[in-house]
């Protein structure tokens, strides 16, 4: 065996017989984002043509009225509707494309969705029509994008739903758009400030709190111990800008610096989360359960401060003591582990998570959908 297999096989077993793993850290542009900088939505309405006899079909007005007029402005105008009346390989769609947060310049690319909103059946095998999109600002009529190409219907189950991978081409420059362009850093008492916006996930008074800790250590030395970042509420971190910063005008380098800070991965609250179609459970590993004793068809639960033993009529039992904790608690995924075990279906254990989470004795926020 080479030296290099020896090492990581020493390494692995030590990380084994210690128990020890090196805290995970993440940087703050994958926890965080930085305010005043938003998503801008695209809409439109275009035909989707080339279907093979499964679209709206001649009776449905709006297609007909929406193809005359696409044949109008193609200079083949059409003098008499009902021509199109046997028409059926067209269908009249609803577009929606997402502009991401740092804006597009002009000539680039991205992805939209389809949907058909009348008669059709399908719409595989169907291509769109050069169609314009806007804003779903009112105030701005300005074509933003125009959208075309090749429908791809992904689920099978619903073939009146589609993607076009790079069919929307910007038509604006929305980066130095004034309308568009974010503003990211604001001026408060003739200083610049920049807020930090935690997700939903990591949201909490710690993480905000560890979060401004962690900054201040980081630009220490360039500020000479001066605090520029304070947590302003859970999800909420100021950061005044360095005069070093300012004085250049780098809001860039700025941003980009505050992004790339690493910091210990921050808690997360205790969570589960239950698809009760598809019968999926997710259970975060800060989940604990009060002693208690649960019991379903030819099984028995039974969570206690001391010992904790799952038994069932048939004899079968799994052993939960070392699921205890010193408060007295149990971890849940060590609990559904056991059910597991037990052959318990997937209704029965989600059943018994429903009924921990009514009684209080299952500590955490518990979604079902």
């Amino acid at each position: 065996m080479n030296k290099k297999f020896l090492l990581l096989l020493a390494l692995l077993i030590g990380i084994y017989l210690t128990g020890e793993i090196a805290e995970a850290r993440v940087k703050l542009e994958n926890v965080c984002q930085v305010h005043g900088q938003k998503e801008l939505r695209l809409t439109g309405i275009g035909l989707v043509y080339g279907l093979n006899g499964t679209g709206d079909g001649g009776d449905m007005a709006p297609t007909i009225r929406a193809l005359a007029a696409a044949m109008n402005n193609l200079n083949n105008p059409v003098f008499d509707p009902r021509e199109l009346r046997d028409t059926k390989n067209v269908a009249i769609v609803i577009i929606e494309a997402t502009v991401p947060a740092n804006m597009l310049q002009k000539g680039q690319k991205i992805d939209c969705y389809i949907g058909s909103q009348l008669g059709a059946k399908s719409l595989r095998g169907g291509k769109l029509l050069v169609s314009p999109l806007q804003s779903v600002d009112q105030r701005d009529q300005r074509l933003i994008a125009t959208a075309s190409g090749g429908v791809i219907t992904e689920d099978q189950t619903n073939p009146l739903r589609g993607r076009i991978p790079n069919g929307v081409i910007m038509e604006l420059d929305l980066v130095n758009d004034p309308l568009y362009a974010s503003n990211v850093i604001r001026e408060e008492n003739g200083v610049k400030i920049m807020s930090l916006l935690l997700d939903e996930a990591h949201s909490s008074y710690s993480a905000s709190n560890e979060i401004a800790r962690v900054v201040n250590d980081e630009f220490a030395f360039r500020t000479n111990g001066q605090k520029i970042a304070r947590a302003a509420s859970p999800g909420v971190i100021d950061v005044v800008m360095p005069k070093q910063y300012a004085v250049n005008n780098d809001d860039v380098g700025f941003i980009s610096d505050i992004l790339q800070i690493s910091i210990d991965a921050p808690y997360t609250k205790a969570k589960v989360i239950v698809n009760s179609r598809t019968k999926v459970v997710i259970v975060t590993s800060e989940v604990e359960i009060s002693p208690a004793l649960i019991t379903h068809p030819n099984l028995e639960v039974a969570i206690q401060p001391t010992n904790a033993l799952t038994s069932g009529s048939a004899g079968r039992f799994v052993d939960l003591r070392e699921a205890q904790t010193s408060q007295s608690t149990a971890k849940l995924d060590q609990l559904v582990s056991a059910l597991k075990q037990l052959r318990v279906p997937p209704e029965g254990i989600i059943e018994v998570l429903r009924e921990l989470s009514k009684t209080g004795k299952l500590h955490a926020i518990y979604e079902e959908y």
